[in-house]
């Protein structure tokens, strides 16, 4: 396969899977947002959304204080900003585009309607209508966007991209919501939580866990109250978990192995070692060491293996 071809399939499924990462942790953050709470505290949440997507100093830069209202439309309807969730779908689609003879007609489709039905709501105002069922909305089409890949692609080499892009982007994002979001609550660690903090506890870790669909499998897997501790095990190390990161790293490993070329052994090497490390990881250990310090080393392996994967299979970076 053309490296350049490779390289639009596997940003095209990073693009669409970043919108709906952005979508999700939008949502949590507005969800959250309707619960009695101090503006100081509201406050923190939204700066720590913008942190979760290295955003901060660009918001500020032309926003200035951090309101809702200008975080939710700096996220999602501003075009200078590349990580806003119409910028990830039109560049989603704009990679599909440049590679229309790799796709089905079904996957172009899916992309493409995404793409106009997106710029009409926003046209409408339908966002500010109804923010919550916005955001179902692009979750929904992600999940079509996928569905559709898997149901109708070759299993050749341009699906196992299109994998590696979505498995790559999965890890990052949820390792950076886990990483801020555990931060912005902190008193269940100590076991100093008044009656009134674990009340909001309980629905700070629930909204966390409604955000990557994991409030139902929490349940089913631990049936017990919501403690931070099984928050993390839960996101961080197990492999039966969609959205977690040893599952978003088992997929990168095996689609490696299926492109797997004469230069990307050590490529290879590093991913094998970084889902061992989730594999044999113990969340007692992690948390004993620190989990902002574990998460910020895990980014930056994932970050490394991005840029190890773009120059052994896709265009050179300039």
């Amino acid at each position: 396969m053309l490296s350049r071809t490779a390289d639009h399939l596997f940003w095209m499924s990073r693009y669409t899977e970043r919108a709906e990462n952005t979508a999700r942790m939008l949502d949590v953050n507005y969800q959250t947002s309707l619960l009695p709470q101090s503006a100081a505290v509201a406050q923190v949440g939204w700066q720590g959304l913008l942190s979760i997507s290295e955003l901060l100093p660009a918001y500020q830069e032309k926003h200035g204080d951090i309101k809702p209202s200008k975080v939710m439309e700096f996220m999602v309807k501003d075009e200078g900003n590349p990580s806003s969730i119409v910028s990830c779908l039109r560049s989603a689609r704009e990679n599909a585009r440049a590679v229309r003879g790799s796709l089905t007609t079904e996957a172009w489709e899916t992309q493409n309607q995404t793409w106009l039905e997106v710029n009409r709501m926003l046209k409408n105002h339908e966002f500010e209508q109804d923010p919550g069922q916005f955001f179902e909305w692009v979750k929904f089409r992600s999940h079509l966007s996928r569905g559709v890949t898997v149901g109708t692609m070759l299993m050749d080499e341009a699906l196992y991209f299109m994998r590696l892009g979505t498995f790559l982007e999965r890890a990052d994002n949820t390792a950076r919501l886990v990483d801020v979001k555990f931060h912005a609550v902190q008193s269940d660690f100590f076991g100093n939580a008044n009656e009134k903090d674990q009340e909001y506890d309980f629905y700070h870790w629930s909204a966390i866990l409604r955000s990557v669909s994991a409030f139902e499998i929490y349940r089913k897997v631990y049936r017990d109250v919501i403690k931070p501790e099984r928050v993390a095990d839960l996101l961080i190390l197990r492999p039966d978990m969609p959205r977690s990161l040893h599952a978003s790293l088992n997929e990168v490993v095996s689609n490696l192995a299926m492109v797997a070329n004469d230069q990307s052994q050590e490529t290879q090497r590093r991913a094998g070692k970084l889902r061992a490390d989730l594999q044999y990881g113990h969340i007692d250990e992690i948390l004993a060491t620190g989990l902002h310090a574990f998460l910020t080393q895990f980014l930056n392996q994932v970050n490394e293996l991005g840029a190890r994967i773009s120059r052994d299979f896709l265009v050179p970076a300039q």
